[in-house]
Order: structure tokens, then C-alpha cells, then sequence
């Protein structure tokens, strides 16, 4: 009885075919690639090459540093207006991920937002600056 070393379906332990699984991810990467090619073509034409968030300018020569932003995460809402997007930096571009992954971690243990689960808003005890006032008192 011939056996296989690949790799193994989770549930069902049935050899998965990996070359499919390549085909398959080499596909959806060529058509993410050509939908992000034909909205960023437009956003560059529609707006100028200067990041939304930390103002910086670019030319030609940087422009690849240049990414447009989806204002709601969604990167097959694209409105012909390009009001869904914003061109930034691709340090500024990160950071808005970050955030957005960071709100969502946040949602999922339960803090998301100013209010605690009984909808009434938290309150702040602790106040670094209590002791200044003190430290900052001249000795007459």
C-alpha cells in the first residue's frame, strides 16, 4: 500500500493537492494585484501625491512609497469619486492598520469604547500629577 508525505486535510486526513492550493493563491495575489493597480492609478490621478496624514510630498522617483488608504476597510469598495480612498505614506498606511487591528482586538475582549458593558462611561481614579503640586511648592 502506497503512502503519501504531503500535507493532510485537518478533518477529513485526505492528502491535500498542494499544486492546486499554489494555483489557487497565485490567482486570487494576480487579481488583488490588478484590482489595487486600477484604484490606485485613479487615486493618484484624482488627488495630490501628498500623504493625508503626515503631509508628506512625493515625486516620481518615491511615488511607490505613496499607497492609497480604504476610509472603510474594505478594499472592493471602490467609488469611481474615490471618496472611500486616501492616499498615504506607507508608514502613516500601517499605522492606520494598526489601529484598526488594535480596535478590533479591543472589541473582541470586551473594551470597545468609553463605556463599560452596564452603558454607564468609566471613570478615571488615578491622577499622575496628585504629588506636583507639592514637589513644586518653594520652602519659604
Amino acid at each position: 500500500m502506497a503512502t503519501t508525505n504531503g500535507p493532510r486535510h485537518g478533518k477529513t486526513g485526505k492528502p491535500i493537492d498542494s499544486a492546486k492550493l499554489d494555483r489557487v493563491v497565485a490567482d486570487a495575489r494576480k487579481a488583488g494585484e490588478e484590482r489595487a493597480a486600477g484604484y490606485r492609478d485613479q487615486a493618484l490621478k484624482l488627488y495630490p501625491w501628498v500623504c493625508g496624514r503626515c503631509a508628506r510630498t512625493f515625486t516620481r522617483e518615491n511615488l511607490r512609497e505613496l499607497t492609497v488608504h480604504h476610509k472603510d476597510m474594505d478594499h472592493d469598495n471602490n467609488p469611481p469619486d474615490g471618496s472611500n480612498w486616501e492616499l498615504l505614506c506607507l508608514y502613516c498606511h500601517d499605522n492606520e492598520h494598526q489601529k484598526y487591528e488594535e480596535h478590533l482586538a479591543a472589541l473582541a475582549a470586551g473594551r470597545g469604547g468609553a463605556r463599560s458593558s452596564g452603558g454607564t462611561a468609566k471613570q478615571t481614579t488615578h491622577n499622575p500629577f496628585e504629588a506636583l503640586a507639592g514637589l513644586l511648592k518653594k520652602d519659604d
